[in-house]
């Protein structure tokens, strides 16, 4: 159950410590290292008991995915319905190269929030992996690419918060991890 489905029909004390929760947790992640933030941290910020917030969220990274649904929602949106090159109507590898610099600044915007929430194997548990692995399948299979199921994984790989925090602590920029993301995205779907 996603976190806007289970928000529905919440009682309004749950939507309040929901609230307080989701701010206190973006607040201590934008501090330090998301997975430095421990559960006791985020119930003692957010004002509530542990049982209290232990109910709705099992673990950090169940908060820290919270926090980017939304973001990541927008992005879905887009990749399903949005302009060209980004949505449909443009070449697969068109696709690819806007859906990388998509994500490219999703993460340079939210890096912080994922790394909480989709480090190491947590990543491919994470609801929003399979939507964009299922992104990227299509457009493989679409581009006639050989062996699209082995290569949509390591696709993604670039994108993992880890790979791209690295990155920006080398001194890359955002647009020059996405220009080689494009690139790769041609090598792989050219037109």
């Amino acid at each position: 159950m996603t976190e806007r489905s289970r928000s529905r029909g919440e009682r309004a004390d749950a939507a309040r410590n929901r609230a307080k929760v989701l701010e206190a947790a973006a607040e201590l992640f934008a501090g330090k290292d998301p997975r430095a933030v421990t559960m006791d941290e985020v119930a003692r910020a957010a004002g509530i008991g542990r049982a209290t917030l232990y109910r709705r969220y099992p673990d950090i990274a169940s908060i820290a995915e919270a926090l980017l649904d939304e973001h990541e929602r927008r992005l879905q949106e887009e990749l399903l319905r949005g302009g060209p090159p980004l949505g449909p109507g443009a070449p697969p590898g068109e696709r690819l190269a806007a859906f990388y610099a998509a994500m490219a600044g999703l993460l340079e915007r939210h890096a912080h929030l994922v790394l909480g929430a989709e480090t190491g194997r947590a990543r491919f548990a994470a609801g929003a992996y399979g939507f964009w692995r299922a992104h990227v399948l299509a457009l493989l299979r679409e581009g006639g690419a050989s062996a699209p199921e082995a290569l949509a994984d390591p696709l993604l790989a670039p994108l993992a918060p880890d790979v791209f925090t690295h990155q920006r602590e080398q001194g890359l920029s955002t647009a020059e991890i996405a220009s080689a993301l494009a690139h790769l995205a041609r090598r792989v779907l050219p037109e």
